[in-house]
């Protein structure tokens, strides 16, 4: 599931001309990279709930990579997201879809990229400004729901989509202008 998933979210970045943008992550650090964007900023769970509330800045992109579906309120958090995004900037979102439970702490909530996407809109995002995408295959989803994470080993592992089938969704979310 990270292998596609970083290579797509990495070309989906890559295409926001990051040098230029001030970005935010909520709930990790895997974007914060030397010379990525020309400003990064983690927030982290407990000390910033994104379901409480918006952050006070703003920011041309923010990041929720497998956030999402561990979240109680998921539309409060998608509509303080919103609030967080510049005008004309972007938010990007990841979650699991035919993944096992994982609470940590407690896991909540799966959307298709149709699902994904109408999520999106329904916090403000224009509907035709929000893009998608998912992978995953059969054999990623037998092996995600054995006793234990598999770890990608290339010789043994197929990349191939099976659309029927996607193990992560994602949609990166383009705001309106004011």
């Amino acid at each position: 599931m990270r292998v596609v998933l970083n290579r797509e979210l990495d070309r989906l970045i890559a295409g926001l001309n990051p040098s230029t943008i001030k970005a935010c992550e909520i709930s990790g650090r895997f974007w914060d990279r030397p010379n990525l964007f020309r400003e990064y900023r983690a927030l982290e769970f407990p000390a910033f709930d994104i379901c409480a509330a918006p952050h006070p800045e703003t920011f041309d992109l923010v990041i929720a990579e497998q956030v999402f579906e561990h979240l109680l309120w998921p539309y409060r958090a998608g509509r303080n997201v919103h609030a967080m995004v510049n005008p004309g900037g972007y938010a990007l979102v990841s979650t699991p879809f035919l993944v096992k439970v994982h609470p940590y702490p407690v896991d909540c909530s799966r959307w298709t990229e149709t699902g994904l996407k109408y999520f999106l809109a329904e916090c403000g995002f224009p509907l035709e400004s929000i893009v998608t995408g998912s992978w995953g295959n059969r054999a990623c989803v037998r092996s995600n729901f054995g006793p234990r994470w598999t770890i990608y080993q290339k010789w043994r592992h197929s990349l191939d989509n099976e659309p029927e089938f996607p193990i992560v969704v994602w949609a990166l979310a383009k705001k309106g202008p004011v």
